[in-house]
């Protein structure tokens, strides 16, 4: 009885380890990249090449493409994209090493869109980590930020249920590469025009033209508090699509 015990917790045991070596190889990669329809040029080709096939997943990725990481892999758009391996295997290893080498950074290099190149490879670059500095106060930001923009925004837990519903929250607008340039210069991204005024920046409202809502007024230096503020909100887990193959 105990040897027939033994025998099917083997079975299981090298059952699942044949199943995981069979499963296909589960990439996680950033929204936006996806957005761009990298992928559909990438991906197809190391399979082509390699006989591997891909998983697009939200979680439990084997390998994750994103604006993060040890390993710089691409570049485009003003933006560096890297490669880390959460869960290592054999395929993982060689989806790495593929995109490291040079038949993988040239395929990066060949996608295009519209005619024009978007992406470089670069496995070679040298990436020297800097911390951005914010001069506002976290603390005061928060505040303005819920006072304010939380009229319409979802800014943190405090109001998520709140805003409107058409417009992103700021856990949302944080996976935005640009992200600090659109909360700087926010006062002259429609609709803010029409009732933000910053104070020594924007034109005073016209007088035949007033304000439709209570109008957000505040300094440069408030803004540079809701700026630092925003810097330490945890960028939105949007995930990724899945690809059934």
């Amino acid at each position: 009885m105990k040897r027939g015990i033994w025998v099917f917790v083997m079975v299981l045991v090298w059952g699942g380890i044949a199943m995981a070596q069979q499963r296909n190889l589960r990439i996680s990669v950033s929204p936006v990249l996806v957005e761009t329809g990298f992928l559909k040029h990438l991906l197809p080709r190391f399979t082509l090449k390699t006989q591997v096939r891909i998983d697009l997943v939200e979680t439990g990725a084997d390998v994750v493409l994103g604006p993060t990481g040890a390993t710089p892999i691409l570049q485009g758009e003003d933006v560096v994209y890297y490669v880390s391996v959460p869960v290592e295997g054999p395929k993982a290893a060689r989806f790495v090493d593929w995109l490291k080498s040079a038949i993988g950074q040239r395929t990066i290099g060949a996608f295009k869109r519209d005619g024009v190149q978007v992406f470089t490879g670069a496995a070679d670059l040298v990436v020297v980590a800097t911390k951005v500095v914010f001069a506002g106060d976290i603390a005061v930001g928060e505040t303005l930020s819920f006072a304010n923009c939380g009229r319409c925004h979802v800014v943190g837990p405090k109001n998520r249920m709140g805003g409107v519903g058409s417009t992103p929250s700021f856990a949302l607008m944080r996976t935005f590469p640009d992200w600090q340039r659109r909360f700087e210069t926010f006062f002259s991204l429609r609709p803010h025009p029409s009732f933000t005024q910053i104070t020594d920046v924007t034109e005073p409202f016209a007088a035949n033209l007033p304000p439709t809502i209570v109008p957000l007024e505040i300094t440069v230096d408030q803004l540079d508090s809701i700026v630092a503020f925003v810097a330490t909100i945890e960028p939105a887990d949007l995930g990724a699509p899945i690809v059934h193959q």
